[in-house]
């Protein structure tokens, strides 16, 4: 609320008002680095939620109906992006990169954020597997389906509100992220967070609060109807 005061307010300094403005948004959009920064933060969303998406639900269905050696080991490691700091999960990603000699790149914030997407989505997705009806998929395989057929038309179908709610999550802690970007970011690829950082060590300046404002408002809508997604394919379920 008080970014948002501030976003609209003509003084060019937060601690007085002077009257509304809709001038420093204008300016935003009127900035090659911010628009660059917003074009660079949405590809590495979309690309690190597009991969997640397909190994974080391959992952949840693997660890939930198959058994083979190691499978608590891999359980516990997959998990482990979920409760290790961002810093230390920037530093060891910035190691590992190094020592193979992997120059930094937009594409090694994707490879980066695609480490924690991956394991929060497999945990949406696992969470919404343990409430699934599985005489369903037995059905489908009495009938004569295929195991892969049964998957696609009877598995997936039910696992798609949290497929999707997973995904939402993951895009918004992508968007938002900002320890792992810096890290793993080359040269002219900042996004939206890292620029931001950039600007406000020189002063919060209003354009600052605006951009702020808008990040904010993005990722709350987004965290809704995640949010209402999972409940909705909750509720299904239940019925």
């Amino acid at each position: 609320m008080v970014l948002g005061f501030y976003s609209f307010n003509k003084s060019p300094y937060s601690a007085t008002w002077q009257g509304f403005t809709l001038e420093w948004y204008q300016e935003l959009f009127s900035e090659d680095r911010i628009l660059s920064a917003v074009n660079h933060s949405l590809l590495i969303a979309f690309s690190a939620v597009t991969v997640s998406a397909v190994l974080g639900t391959l992952m949840a269905v693997g660890l939930a109906r198959y058994n083979f050696p190691g499978k608590t080991l891999y359980r516990s490691i997959s998990y482990l992006p979920l409760l290790v700091p961002d810093i230390a999960l920037a530093v060891a990603t910035l190691v590992c990169l190094a020592a193979f000699a992997i120059p930094l790149s937009i594409w090694t914030i994707v490879a980066a954020h695609i480490v924690f997407c991956l394991s929060y989505i497999g945990l949406v997705v696992s969470a919404r597997l343990n409430n699934l009806n599985p005489h369903l998929e037995e059905a489908a395989l009495d009938l004569g389906a295929t195991p892969i057929q049964a998957f696609f038309q009877v598995v997936l179908p039910q696992l798609m509100p949290g497929i999707v709610s997973g995904c939402l999550l993951a895009f918004i802690l992508s968007l938002d992220d900002f320890i792992i970007s810096s890290f793993t970011a080359g040269s002219g690829s900042n996004t939206l967070p890292v620029e931001i950082f950039s600007r406000i060590r020189t002063g919060v300046k209003p354009d600052i609060n605006a951009l702020s404002v808008m990040l904010i408002s993005i990722t709350a809508t987004v965290a809704i109807i995640a949010e209402l997604i999972r409940a909705s394919g909750d509720n299904q379920n239940s019925l």
